[in-house]
């Protein structure tokens, strides 16, 4: 019996050959990391992990510290692959199979349709202003969020701008915080149980409330792939050749993110690789990877000086109001109004970046998979249509009564753990085979790949595992 013939695996789409661009210095560089950390720097940094310390002590701190250290390593494959091809890593996967860029564009939608940090967001607001429906305030901030991004010319660079300010005005809090609340016995505490409670739970936390921790420590799910967009934008790399995403109501519609190019192997531009790599590398550390640890540490370590071993929370952001009663008795009655308008802010900015997050990965996907030939809908367009449609659906949500902040939060962060698990399989199988072999994953990076497939895949076992035995 003649066995059957293996079918060969689907050619890499055609790429265009261009030179790689001589590198940007360092720090005309920054920018993709901020607009990350500004981004996942709310619900996690504000709400979920300082929820979890304040019931569960400083014994997490550990899992913080890995869950960044995996991101890291995930968002610089993201990075590899755009700054070799100028291409989105969700463009990378449709090329072998559609199905994926309509997986991780439902899973998207999913993730950010609950609007839980823009809720959030609103019902801090209410603490500020003593009252009000933080329902409608959310859906005036959806709306007002909805018009900067169709109004933007250049897209990126109002939500650079917006991540940035909300990035420098969480960092002067924190400084505030470390200066006149966090005690010296508390920094002891947090180093020595960091290093001590490594691999252990604390009492009181499931493994549904871990899974969603993880999704909200910094970047998480769809959140991370839009790294690919926003180095394209800023022109890292092959990123250079194609257009940016332009809106279409006040400037020329040019994006274009089904474009791929490669660049010759020579030795002038291995050499520019080898700079553009290492600035990416520490761009993404310094304004990503430490931000978000600084950030989620210092909250955490406020968290427990202030909350720890009180019977009276809730699973909801009255927490954070009872925080700030306690730090304006502690500190004085000027550090609540500025805790809780800090936090509106950082919350509000938050549910600005993951719009755009949804907007271009859908936009960019649609564009090139089933729209390439259409004259009216562009891909500035499209991002558009999915950005308001997020709208309409987040305050459909919120007015059919779905209007629980922490369990929007948990829903929209679990979410991103599992899909984080998807699209970093696919990653080790994108740049190990789809791209030249001297810039291939490989070596060290590719164990921490690995072992980022592990830890996403063990702690989302063990939650449908934990839920399995509970029904």
């Amino acid at each position: 019996m003649t066995r059957p013939v293996k079918p060969p695996r689907p050619p890499v789409p055609p790429a265009a050959v261009r030179d790689l661009p001589d590198p940007m210095p360092l720090r005309r560089m920054v920018g993709p990391g901020v607009v990350a950390v500004g981004i996942g720097m709310a619900a996690g940094e504000i709400i979920l992990w300082p929820y979890l310390t304040s019931i569960g002590g400083l014994g997490l701190l550990w899992l913080a510290l890995a869950t960044l250290a995996i991101q890291y390593v995930i968002n610089m494959e993201i990075e590899r692959y755009t700054l070799a091809t100028g291409q989105t890593a969700v463009a990378g996967f449709s090329s072998w199979w559609t199905g994926w860029g309509v997986v991780i564009c439902l899973a998207g939608a999913f993730q950010y349709v609950w609007p839980g940090w823009a809720t959030s967001g609103s019902t801090v607001f209410t603490y500020l202003v003593g009252g009000g429906d933080a329902v409608w305030i959310t859906v005036a901030a959806l709306v007002v969020i909805g018009v900067l991004l169709t109004f933007s010319k250049v897209i990126y660079k109002t939500v650079e701008r917006v991540e940035a300010v909300k990035v420098a005005l969480t960092l002067f809090f924190l400084a505030v915080a470390v200066v006149f609340v966090i005690s010296l016995s508390t920094w002891g505490e947090g180093a020595e149980r960091t290093v001590t409670g490594f691999g252990r739970i604390p009492d009181g936390i499931t493994f549904t409330m871990i899974l969603s921790a993880l999704g909200a420590a910094g970047a998480g799910g769809v959140h991370n792939l839009v790294l690919s967009n926003w180095i394209r934008d800023k022109r890292y790399g092959m990123g250079a050749h194609v257009p940016r995403l332009i809106s279409p109501i006040t400037g020329k519609e040019e994006a274009s993110g089904g474009d791929r190019y490669t660049f010759p192997d020579t030795p002038e531009n291995l050499t520019r690789w080898q700079v553009w790599w290492k600035r990416a590398n520490i761009e993404h550390f310094t304004t990503f990877f430490l931000v978000c640890l600084a950030t989620i540490g210092i909250m955490s370590l406020l968290a427990y000086e202030t909350l720890f071993g009180r019977d009276d929370l809730k699973s909801d952001p009255s927490f954070l109001r009872v925080q700030g009663e306690v730090m304006a008795g502690e500190v004085g009655d000027w550090l609540k109004p500025l805790f809780f308008a800090i936090a509106a802010v950082s919350l509000w900015a938050a549910a600005m970046g993951l719009l755009d997050v949804i907007g271009r990965v859908a936009g960019d996907f649609l564009r090139r998979t089933y729209l390439s030939g259409s004259s009216r809908w562009t891909e500035a367009r499209l991002y558009l249509a999915v950005v308001w449609a997020e709208i309409v659906l987040g305050s459909i949500i919120l007015l059919a009564g779905f209007d629980q902040p922490i369990a929007l939060l948990v829903v929209s962060t679990c979410a991103a753990s599992v899909v984080t698990l998807l699209y970093s399989i696919l990653l080790v199988r994108l740049n190990t085979r789809d791209l030249p072999p001297a810039i291939r994953l490989r070596g060290a990076r590719l164990a921490g790949m690995l072992i980022a497939i592990a830890f996403y895949g063990f702690f989302a076992l063990a939650m449908v595992v934990t839920q399995i035995q509970d029904l």
